[in-house]
């Protein structure tokens, strides 16, 4: 594979930045951001909508990519637009060909079963995915980028009573406002080693995630005995092979032991010891 040593390097970097990440936006355990202020210095709470905490999030978060991609001789590129994939492109300063996509993820433990998260999204398996090519919802094309990672954070969600999220505050009371989110875990991995092998929401042509968060921290998805290669090929052909059922009849293809046994490949290549829970993507 292209740049496959600047991968390492690059990989290893991100991973040891995601390591120290908790303590720049954390204070014992907890979110150090609490509201949002007016010019009358009234603080009003945040929401615990996950789609307001993960924005804001990354709004918090993104300094320090800054500092981190100027430290590793990388400038940082945005998506042009909102839903174009991926959320950070790191372009080497000394050589513009070498790029990495990373994406933000954020999503919290399970609250029945906290060895698991609620899950996420790891980006279309749709035309850029296809079309390695193709600049279609994506800033540069697929094959252009050398690697593809998730830079994530799991959370928990603190208990916060709703007439708390509708209180405004004095900023001499920041420190008196709950936390909505706390326990910070956060992580950077390669999407394909902890991808699933099924779609991540609804109706979007999306790569789901893994959910065990042990086997997230350690990169230990659905593909990793098979290889980057299987995976771009299963996701590439998902909802379109058809086989046959136990039935007779026939079916979309939905599952990586489909796939090995349509392609016939060993059992073995599919990571069984990535278990499954259910839940949503986000």
């Amino acid at each position: 594979m292209k740049n496959e040593n600047e991968k390492v390097i690059f990989s290893k970097n991100l991973k040891k930045f995601a390591s120290a990440l908790a303590s720049q936006i954390a204070l014992n355990d907890e979110w150090t951001i609490r509201g949002f202020i007016d010019i009358f210095k009234n603080v009003y709470t945040i929401s615990s909508d996950t789609k307001i905490v993960s924005k804001i999030l990354e709004l918090h978060l993104f300094p320090h990519f800054m500092m981190f991609a100027k430290e590793i001789g990388y400038k940082i590129e945005l998506a042009t637009h909102q839903n174009w994939y991926p959320d950070l492109s790191f372009i080497n300063r000394d050589n513009p060909s070498v790029k990495f996509a990373v994406d933000l993820k954020t999503t919290y433990r399970n609250e029945d079963n906290p060895d698991f998260c609620n899950g996420f999204t790891l980006g279309s398996h749709g035309e850029y995915f296809i079309n390695r090519t193709s600049a279609k919802n994506i800033q540069y094309p697929y094959d252009d980028y050398s690697g593809h990672f998730c830079l994530g954070i799991i959370y928990i969600r603190s208990v916060i009573d709703k007439f708390e999220e509708t209180k405004i505050y004095n900023v001499d009371e920041v420190e008196n406002i709950p936390a909505v989110i706390r326990d910070f875990t956060f992580f950077a991995e390669e999407k394909w080693r902890i991808a699933s092998d099924k779609g991540g929401s609804g109706n979007t042509a999306n790569i789901g995630s893994i959910r065990k968060i042990e086997d997230i921290l350690s990169g230990n998805g659905v593909f990793v005995n098979a290889g980057e290669e299987y995976f771009d090929d299963y996701w590439a052909n998902f909802g379109k092979i058809e086989i046959l059922d136990k039935a007779g009849k026939r079916k979309k293809l939905s599952s990586f032991s489909e796939y090995l046994r349509y392609r016939g490949l060993p059992e073995t290549m599919n990571n069984s010891k990535a278990p499954k829970t259910k839940g949503k993507n986000t």
